[in-house]
C-alpha cells in the first residue's frame, strides 16, 4: 500500500505528535546565518528540501536571514505555531518553553545538552520543561537530542545534514532512538542499502516524550512496516511494551539494539533468584515477550531490519542454502549448528524437484554444493530456485553465489534474476557474495531488491540475522489462563524465613516436604515422631537467609538421640557465627529421597514486573547461572520447553542411563508459583532452592523457600 503522507494520530500517552512529526509551520529560535551554526543548519535542511508550509525566524540580532524576515522574540510569533526547534544555549531553554507554551505552539525541539545528564539544576530545568509541557499540552523532544527527520513528509528538523531522497518501492523502516548520533548512522546505513525510511526521531532525554510514543506513532503509520531501535534505557517500560505488543499485533516488526548489558544491579538482593535475574536479563524477556527481536550490533540491526523490511515474509524455520563449493558447506553446516539456524536434511528420495534440477553428478544436500558447473549449465540456478521456493520445508533460502568478475556475474545473474522476477517466490530468498569486492553491480543489486532480494557481502551476516528472525517465528505467544493464587496471612515488610514462607504457599500447591515449626528440643521430637525418621534440622531466622553458611542445617538424624544431639550442635553452631542472633525456632522435616537439584524463584522488578527464574540449582547456582527467566504468563507447555532449552537439559531427559526427569512437574510448580506473584503484588523475590525433581511421574519436592516482600 502506497501512501503519501504520515497518518495522522495520537500516542496511547495521550501526546498529540502530528504537530511535531508533521507540522504546518515551524520557528527556529535561535536562526542564523552563520555556516556550521546550529540553526542555520535547520533552516538550511528544510530549504533544500523543499518544506511548504510557514517558516519563522527568531534572532533579536537580525532583522532578516537570508531574505526571511526575524522576529526579536517568541512573544512576537502568532499563535499557533505547529512545531519550534531551539537551536539556544541550555541556559535559555525553560523561559523559551514557557514563552511558547504561552503562544500556543504544540511542539518543541531542544538539541542543547546539560539537563537531566547534567547534575541537580539541569534535571530540575528538565522537570520544569515537562511541568511545561503537560500544563500546556505541548510535545517536547529531548532535550539532548538531534531532532527528527519525516523522510514521506520531507521534513528535516534536525542540524545534521539531511538531503531527502525520493521515496522508492517497499515497506518503509521507522527509526526511534535515543541517541541522536547513532540515529543518524542507522538512517545512513538503511538509506545506502535503497530502504525508504518514513521516520528518524532521536529522543534523546525524553523530558516529555519517549521512545514508547514515537512507537506507537510508527505502529499506526501505514507506511512503516518495520521500527528500529536503539535504547538505552526504556523510562517507561510497561508503556513500551504496550506498544510492543500493539506492533506485534499489527503485524510490524521491532527490532532493538539495546546497550548496556553490564549494568549493576539497583540494589542488593537477598535471594539467589535476586542475584541471578539481573536488570538487562530480566528487560530482554520481557521485551522479547512483546514480540521484540534483539540485534547484538549495529551491523545486525541494520541487516535484521533490512531482511525484514524487503522480503516478502519473514524467515522462519528451516533454511535453503544454495552454494558452489564443498569447503562453503563445510563451513555453513559449522556457523549453523553454532547459531541455531536449521538446515533440513536433503536427499535424492526426500527432493525430487531438486534431483530433477541438477546433473546425476551432482549430490543433492543442504547446503547444496553445484560445484562449478552453473558455469557450464547457468540455467541450473533457475532451475533451483524455482524448486527450493517450492518446497514448504524451508522458510528462507540463502543463495551463496562465488562472482569473482564480471563475465562469472555476466553468465550466474541473468538466470537467478528471471528466477526472483518470473517465479514470484514467496519464500523469502536472501543473495550473498562470497567474494565480497566482487563486481556485482549496481543494475543486479537495484534489480534484486526491487524483486524483495536483499543483497549481502557476506553469507555469515545473512545467517546471524536469520537466526534472529527464526527464533522469533518460532515463539509461542499464547499466554496461560490460570486463575491468579493468592496468599492468606502474607508477611509484609521484609525477608520471610522459610517456615513462614512454606507456610503461606503450601495450601495453594506447591510441594514441600513434611515437618513443621519447633521452638525447643522437645517440640522438635514430637514433630519427628509425627513425620518419621530421619529427619533434617534447618534454623529459622529472617536475619538468617543462606543458614548452611552459619551451620544451621542439620541432615539425616536417625533417631531420638541424633536429633536431641544435633539440636544442641546447631544452636552452637549459629551462635558462634552470630553471636548476636536469636532464632525464631527450628524447621523440623523428613529427609527425602535424593533427585537432580535445580532452582526456581520469582522477581518482581519495579518497572517491568514480575519474572520467574528456573534452573540448575543447589548452592553452586550463582556460580553454574545454568537457568532460563520466564514470563510469568507461559502455558505450562511453553514452560516445559523452556526448561528443555537449558544448557544441562540434556540431564532432564535421562542422561548416561539415568531416567528421564519429571519436567511436567517441575513446569507445573513453575506454573503455580507465576500465579502467586501475579496475585500478590507485594512480593518481591520468592527464591525455591533446592527443588528436588525424581523420575517422571514422581514429582517435585522444593527443599527450601524464601522470601522477600515489600
Amino acid at each position: 500500500m502506497t501512501v503519501d503522507t504520515l497518518a495522522p494520530t495520537q500516542a496511547a500517552s495521550g501526546l498529540a505528535l502530528d504537530r511535531l512529526l508533521r507540522p504546518r509551520s515551524v520557528v527556529i529560535v535561535g536562526a542564523s546565518d552563520k555556516p556550521g551554526a546550529l540553526g542555520a543548519s535547520v533552516l538550511a535542511n528544510l530549504e533544500r528540501n523543499g518544506f511548504a508550509g510557514d517558516i519563522h525566524l527568531i534572532n533579536p540580532k537580525r532583522e532578516t536571514i537570508g531574505g526571511r524576515p526575524c522576529l526579536p522574540s517568541v512573544e512576537e510569533l502568532p499563535e499557533g505555531v505547529d512545531a519550534a526547534v531551539l537551536a539556544i544555549p541550555r541556559a535559555g531553554v525553560v523561559e523559551t518553553i514557557r514563552s511558547l507554551a504561552a503562544r500556543k505552539v504544540g511542539a518543541a525541539i531542544v538539541f542543547s545538552a546539560g539537563f537531566a545528564e547534567g547534575g541537580e539544576q539541569g534535571l530540575a530545568d528538565q522537570r520544569e520543561i515537562a511541568r511545561i509541557a503537560a500544563e500546556a499540552g505541548m510535545v517536547i523532544e529531548g532535550p539532548n537530542c538531534l531532532g527528527l527527520v519525516n523522510y514521506v513528509e520531507r521534513v528535516p528538523l534536525t542540524f545534521v545534514e539531511t538531503i531527502v531522497p525520493e521515496r522508492g518501492p517497499g515497506k518503509g523502516v521507522g527509526i526511534v532512538s535515543q541517541s541522536g548520533a547513532m540515529a543518524a548512522v542507522l538512517a545512513t546505513m538503511l538509506l545506502s542499502r535503497d530502504l525508504p525510511v518514513t521516520l528518524s526521531v532521536s529522543t534523546g532525554n525524553e523530558a516529555a516524550s519517549g521512545v514508547e510514543d514515537y512507537v506507537d506513532y510508527c505502529v499506526d503509520d501505514p507506511n512503516t512496516q518495520v521500527i528500529a531501535m536503539i535504547v538505552e534505557q526504556f523510562r517507561k517500560p510497561q508503556r513500551f511494551l504496550e506498544a510492543a505488543r500493539k506492533a506485534r499485533a499489527a503485524g510490524k516488526l521491532v527490532v532493538l539494539l539495546h546497550p548496556g548489558k553490564s549494568s549493576a544491579a539497583r540494589e542488593s538482593a537477598a535471594t539467589h533468584t535476586g542475584a541471578m535475574a539481573g536488570d538487562y536479563q530480566l528487560m530482554r524477556v520481557m521485551v522479547e515477550r512483546a514480540g521484540v527481536v534483539f540485534a547484538e550490533t549495529l551491523e545486525e540491526l541494520g541487516d535484521i531490519t533490512e531482511i525484514a523490511a524487503r522480503c516478502p515474509a519473514l524467515p522462519g524455520g528451516g533454511a535453503a542454502v544454495l552454494g558452489e563449493s564443498g569447503a562453503f558447506k563445510a563451513l555453513t553446516l559449522d556457523l549453523c549448528e553454532e547459531l541455531g539456524v536449521t538446515l533440513p536434511a536433503l536427499d535424492d528420495a526426500n527432493a525430487p524437484a531438486l534431483r530433477a534440477a541438477m546433473p546425476d553428478f551432482v549430490g543433492v544436500s543442504n547446503p547444496l554444493d553445484i560445484t562449478a558447473q552453473g558455469l557450464v549449465e547457468p540455467d541450473m540456478y533457475y532451475r533451483l530456485l524455482r524448486a527450493l521456493g517450492a518446497d514448504d520445508r524451508f522458510g528462507a533460502i540463502v543463495a551463496g553465489i562465488i562472482l569473482t568478475d564480471a563475465a562469472t556475474v555476466g553468465i550466474k545473474l541473468p538466470p537467478i534474476l528471471r528466477a526472483v522476477e518470473e517465479a514470484s517466490l514467496t519464500t523469502p530468498l536472501i543473495f550473498a557474495g562470497l567474494d565480497e569486492g566482487a563486481p556485482l553491480g549496481a543494475e543486479n543489486i537495484a534489480r534484486l531488491r526491487a524483486a524483495g532480494v536483499p543483497c549481502f557481502g557476506s553469507t555469515e551476516r545473512v545467517f546471524r540475522a536469520i537466526a534472529r528472525l527464526s527464533r522469533q517465528a518460532a515463539r509461542d505467544f499464547s499466554t496461560s489462563d490460570a486463575v491468579p493464587l493468592s496468599c492468606e496471612g502474607l508477611p509484609l515488610g521484609g525477608v520471610v524465613p522459610e517456615y513462614r514462607a512454606k507456610a503461606v504457599l503450601a495450601p495453594l500447591g506447591l510441594p514441600f516436604p513434611k515437618g513443621g515449626f519447633a521452638r525447643t528440643a522437645d517440640e522438635a521430637v514430637q514433630i519427628a515422631g509425627e513425620i518419621g525418621y530421619p529427619v533434617v534440622l534447618k534454623a529459622q531466622s529472617a536475619e538468617l537467609s543462606h543458614k548452611s553458611d552459619a551451620g544451621g542445617v542439620v541432615l539425616n538424624l536417625a533417631d531420638e538421640g541424633a536429633l536431641r544431639a544435633g539440636w544442641r550442635k546447631m544452636h552452637g553452631d549459629v551462635a558462634r557465627h552470630r553471636p548476636d542472633l536469636t532464632l525464631d525456632g527450628v524447621l523440623v522435616e523428613g529427609m527425602g529421597k535424593r533427585g537432580v537439584e535445580l532452582i526456581v524463584g520469582a522477581k518482581r522488578d519495579p518497572e517491568w514486573g514480575p519474572v520467574i527464574l528456573a534452573g540448575f540449582g543447589g548452592v553452586t547456582a550463582e556460580i553454574l547461572q545454568d537457568v532460563r527467566l520466564l514470563p510469568c504468563d507461559l502455558t505450562q507447555e511453553a514452560i516445559e520447553r523452556e526448561l528443555h532449552q537449558l544448557k544441562s537439559a540434556a540431564i532432564l531427559r535421562g542422561w548416561r542411563g539415568a531416567p528421564a526427569l519429571d519436567v511436567p512437574a517441575v513446569a507445573a510448580l513453575i506454573a503455580r508459583l507465576a500465579q502467586v506473584l501475579i496475585a500478590e503484588p507485594s512480593i518481591r523475590e520468592v527464591d525455591l532452592n533446592p527443588v528436588v525433581v525424581h523420575p517422571v511421574g514422581e514429582g517435585v519436592v522444593a527443599l527450601d523457600a524464601l522470601m522477600l516482600t515489600a
